[in-house]
């Protein structure tokens, strides 16, 4: 969903989440994530490497920028684009 869509008490299945849509919630099951409350606790970063694992293939980096946007925003930051933590993302990943 379009982050200025999201209603924080509305968000009761994957795709109510900011910047999920039907494909990236399928991804998020695959990832054993079933509804947002199973976002508590992950870490975006490992999650990438696991559905790049899972699926035999390296995705886009950006989807590493959504799942930020949805742990962060799982845990009570503002809906924010996906866009708005990229430049996090390639921080994390030169650091390493």
């Amino acid at each position: 969903m379009h982050p200025d869509k999201v209603i924080r008490e509305k968000v009761t299945k994957l795709t109510d989440l900011p910047n999920i849509g039907k494909a990236s919630a399928a991804d998020l099951v695959l990832l054993g994530i079933e509804k947002p409350a199973d976002l508590l606790g992950q870490d975006p970063y490992d999650m990438y490497y696991r559905l790049c694992d899972i699926t035999g293939q390296r995705h886009d980096p950006c989807v590493n920028d959504v799942f930020i946007s949805i742990t962060r925003f799982i845990n009570g930051d503002d809906p924010k684009p996906w866009w708005h933590y990229t430049a996090q993302r390639k921080r994390a990943h030169s650091a390493q």
